[in-house]
């Protein structure tokens, strides 16, 4: 007798990430993992596999500071991801909804204080500070974390509109979200880049948000830094993501960077099939 048990979906991934034309170097980093109580898997720049047997975490930071500190900060928030989520993934295993925020506050945390501890032992990584948005993919559910101006969003099966899920941490987000300001305005704004929260630097505390998404078949998700939507309104990326394109994150990198590439731009994008 065959099972009648319902095929889980599949996740597929691109990631794609550009210097822009102002910077000398790129202080953006990304990340995809697959992984359970047993094994990790680093993913490569794309791919596809099923959510029947493993959890998945796909993550973007931005790093800052002097030097080349900036690219030391971005890709130690990243690699602390690779050996820190691992650990957790027992509370996934039991149902990891009640407690996820939880799980990932600590994350968060541990990150932080390893910026921290870098950033005060070498003068060249003095102040170093990273944002990271984060999604952890479970059958069923998606768990994100954020802290900074780097985003999540969310364009669900057959919906016109994409939703932000994080918050930018800065003031002018704020005036965003209030609706003070209208999205034009928010990208001409002088003081748009000046965050309020990151990881490391001289931040005491780390609150990041924390959230939790059903997924299904058809749903897109795009974690990016602050230099994609600096050349990208929201239309736009609705529309290249709605596209049927080879990889999504690189044309939304390339048209990005051709608008604007004021800064470094980081896209990935994890569709659910």
């Amino acid at each position: 007798m065959k099972s009648t048990r319902k095929k889980l979906p599949s996740l597929k991934w691109f990631g794609w990430t550009d210097t822009g034309k102002v910077r000398k170097n790129n202080e953006d980093s990304f990340l995809g993992l697959q992984f359970d109580a047993r094994e990790v898997h680093r993913l490569g720049k794309f791919g596809e596999a099923s959510t029947e047997t493993m959890d998945f975490t796909f993550a973007v930071s931005d790093g800052m500071g002097g030097a080349k500190a900036g690219e030391f900060a971005s890709r130690i928030a990243v690699e602390k991801i690779t050996t820190l989520l691992p650990r957790a993934f027992k509370h996934s295993a039991i149902g990891l909804q009640p407690g996820f925020s939880d799980v990932l506050a600590e994350l968060f945390s541990q990150i932080h204080r390893a910026l921290v501890f870098v950033g005060g032992s070498y003068e060249e990584t003095e102040g170093m500070q990273a944002t990271l948005s984060l999604c952890w993919f479970t059958p069923n559910w998606m768990y994100f974390g954020h802290i900074g101006d780097s985003r999540i969003y969310h364009l669900p099966k057959q919906k016109k509109e994409i939703k932000q899920l994080t918050h930018d941490d800065t003031h002018v987000g704020w005036l965003r979200r209030e609706g003070k300001i209208s999205e034009r305005e928010l990208r001409v704004h002088p003081g748009r880049s000046a965050l309020q929260r990151a990881l490391g630097g001289g931040n005491q505390f780390v609150e990041p948000q924390a959230g939790a998404v059903a997924w299904e078949r058809g749903d897109i998700f795009l974690l990016c830094t602050d230099g994609l939507v600096d050349g990208l309104y929201d239309d736009q990326l609705v529309g290249l993501l709605r596209d049927k394109l080879d990889n999504p994150a690189q044309e939304l990198v390339e048209t990005s960077v051709k608008n604007s590439g004021r800064d470094n731009t980081t896209a990935l994008v994890i569709q659910v099939v």
